[in-house]
């Protein structure tokens, strides 16, 4: 991926953030603000990720993505559990 990160948004990932509550600017925010990365598991052959970390408003999301074609697509995303928030914040 180059500086500039580049997100695949649809309708099935745009309506799973918003099942949770968390809007694509929020995920993007979060990608954007150095989160913490926790893990990678492959999920039907493709590795997935999840992190941690802040929107620009100061919510706490813990976010699972992957990336397609060099562009990131949210997999999930909902607010961060209390344990996860201190990891991020250690």
């Amino acid at each position: 991926m180059g500086d500039a990160l580049e997100f695949e948004w649809d309708e099935e990932n745009t309506r799973h953030l918003a099942a949770h509550n968390v809007m694509p600017v929020e995920f993007e925010q979060v990608m954007n603000n150095d989160p913490l990365d926790l893990d990678c598991d492959v999920v039907n052959e493709e590795e997935r990720y999840r992190a941690v970390g802040l929107t620009d408003g100061g919510r706490f999301l813990l976010v699972a993505y992957t990336v397609r074609r060099d562009k990131i697509r949210a997999v999930t995303a909902f607010p961060a559990s209390a344990s996860n928030k201190r990891d991020f914040l250690e």
